[in-house]
């Protein structure tokens, strides 16, 4: 009976599940593939090309296409977007320097971010191989033959059983050298793959592809992976697992890391492990020829970092997120003492708005791609007034009022009757996109899911008035320091210290002034509840996402706080929900609470 690829990878996964990490658990050891270079005179070659291709942070676009503009995608960049896009930088790629000597792999981040991810995961979800409906991302994945993926933190947002059945509709490996059984430590994913590439005329080269996610995912997907899963440091795995590939023979050593690459950490010490930890792999873990980057959306085309124990430079490539770029590293192997050895390596990126789709990729995913079209597209709903995010970062905004009136509202029906229900409750939200809007007259499913881009749920949690004060306090780090007589420029006020608009929080319930001519930490002032000014004594509820609630971009008091109710909806389904009910949005009937910048007292803005 000829062997099924998809069923080889998940048996080799389910063994590594249950093999001791000290074993050779959960490897995938693949074909070799065909010859490659000729070698002329009937002497065996003595150097050999290998090209590996990357891409990260996919974030469920398989074609260039915004569903919340309801348009193809673009930016003010002009980039463009998707697997549709990819797949052709990968064939000029291959046919360059020859399919059998190129491999493609990619650093996670695959099934979470668009509406077409989110509608296989909650409106009709995939169930697994045999039955159900194809993932997108799996058929364009497939077809464009990829060898391996690393896990990115988001695969967990969905729970186990949905990253399961994903996996066993891929082709290839989902690797995770640190994603380990919580009981007994054994791997959960594969952690490697072993690829043989055949040379004609002489040996083959054997490379090792490790596989490595983020250890975050114990604090953001707490509700999916506790008691379940654990998630050890990138160089701890990392210095047990390359000597092995090292002693399996594999002349070449690549990682693909779901991790930045400048060491820094958002959830601070609530997991001893860092968030971005490619250079430090790269520095203190011997034997590594290249580390294919991901996780922080960054593109750095090429970055070298020097072994501390050998010396050896370790190439480093983060693509664009989303199939903006293709990472393209060329490795070059010398033959000698009787074995492939890395003379060199470089790194570059390609821009997928260089190429036009993949008509045979796009047209994989078209029944998939115009099905969840039609259901964003759906009218739920009517608005009084259209409300815009663009100003949100640095004023009050109705449609960020909106947000958390859904949630406060929420939370209050949730704790009625019970002992919290005499609590205040307040909320917060970030303006997660400048660009979302909710117009005037009909709303549609996608106007309102682009207020909120992310697959977060709902906590409340308990604060005291101290706390809540600490909390706005940190929040307010994220605008520039500004002297009261220096001129205002509105698109330098904000992001400081490259803090993402995701980091920042605005509260409902209280109201305050942030004065941006104080150093952070000191700007909160004038805070008040129902007029008076907050009682630092007192315990309110704070309606909070669940990435906020589990430490991310490390806020204070929040992760250690008392939890009152959770909920495993999605906010974003939850604001849907609200509309569909009320049928109405109307600006007027919600906000009131106020809350503004000011330099030394003076109102910023009139």
């Amino acid at each position: 009976m000829p062997l099924n690829r998809r069923d080889f990878i998940n048996r080799s996964a389910a063994t590594g599940a249950g093999v001791a990490l000290a074993g050779a658990a959960g490897a995938v050891v693949a074909p070799a593939a065909q010859a490659a270079e000729p070698a002329g005179h009937g002497c065996p070659p003595k150097t050999f090309g290998l090209r590996v291709l990357g891409t990260t942070d996919l974030h469920g676009h398989a074609v260039n296409w915004d569903y919340f503009t309801n348009a193809e995608y673009d930016d003010a960049a002009h980039n463009d977007v998707g697997l549709a896009k990819v797949a052709t930088l990968v064939a000029q790629a291959r046919a360059e320097k020859g399919h059998d000597r190129t491999l493609l792999i990619d650093a996670g981040d695959i099934i979470q971010g668009t509406q077409l991810s989110y509608y296989y995961a909650r409106v009709e979800p995939i169930t697994g191989a045999h039955d159900g409906p194809r993932h997108p991302m799996a058929l364009a994945m497939n077809h464009m033959r990829y060898d391996a993926a690393a896990l990115g933190n988001h695969e967990f947002n969905y729970g186990i059983p949905l990253l399961r059945a994903f996996q066993e509709q891929c082709d290839f490996p989902l690797l995770a050298a640190n994603a380990v059984d919580a009981t007994t430590l054994r791997p959960a994913f594969p952690p490697y793959l072993v690829k043989e590439i055949e040379v004609h005329g002489a040996k083959p080269v054997k490379v090792g592809i490790l596989g490595l996610t983020n250890p975050g995912i114990a604090i953001w997907d707490k509700a999916n992976v506790q008691g379940r899963m654990a998630f050890p440091g990138l160089v701890e795995q990392a210095k047990l697992y390359v000597p092995k590939l090292r002693a399996l023979g594999c002349d070449v050593v690549i990682l693909t890391d779901h991790s930045g690459l400048d060491g820094a950490t958002s959830y601070g010490d609530a997991v001893p492990y860092p968030e971005n930890a490619s250079s430090l792999v790269a520095a203190q873990v011997p034997g590594i020829d290249a580390i294919l980057v991901g996780h922080t959306h960054r593109e750095v085309a090429s970055r070298t970092v020097v072994n501390e124990e050998t010396g050896r430079s370790v190439v480093l490539s983060e693509p664009l997120c989303w199939g903006e770029r293709l990472s393209v590293f060329d490795i070059d192997l010398e033959f000698d003492r009787g074995r492939w050895h890395v003379a060199s390596v470089t790194a570059e990126v390609r821009n997928a708005n260089t190429v036009a789709e993949d008509p045979v990729v796009a047209q994989l995913v078209k029944d998939e791609h115009d099905k969840v079209v039609a259901y964003v597209n759906q009218i739920i709903g009517t608005c009084k007034e259209a409300m815009s995010a663009a100003q949100s970062t640095y004023l009050d905004t109705p449609i960020i009022d909106f947000l958390n009136l859904v949630q406060s509202d929420t939370v209050k029906k949730a704790l009625a009757g019970t002992s919290y229900a005499s609590l205040p409750v307040l909320s917060e939200a970030s303006p997660f996109s400048r660009t979302a809007a909710i117009p005037a007259g009909d709303v549609s499913l996608r106007d309102v899911a682009g207020l909120y881009v992310y697959e977060n749920t709902l906590d409340a949690k308990i604060l005291t008035g101290a706390q809540v004060k600490d909390y706005l306090e940190w929040s307010a780090a994220y605008f520039v320091q500004t002297a009261p007589d220096a001129p205002v420029d509105v698109t330098k006020l904000t992001n400081a210290n490259n803090t993402p608009d995701y980091s920042y929080d605005v509260l409902s319930g209280v109201s305050y002034d942030i004065d941006i001519a104080q150093p952070a930490g000191s700007r909160i002032v004038n805070l008040t509840f129902q007029g008076a000014p907050i009682d630092p004594a007192a315990q309110f509820v704070l309606a909070v996402n669940n990435y906020r609630s589990s430490g991310g971009s490390n806020y204070p008091h929040v992760a250690a706080a008392q939890s009152v109710w959770s909920n495993s909806d999605e906010i974003r389904n939850t604001i849907i929900a609200w509309v569909q009910a009320h049928g109405t949005i109307d600006p007027a009937t919600f906000g009131g609470d106020q809350w503004r910048l000011t330099r030394a007292g003076v109102p910023l803005f009139a």
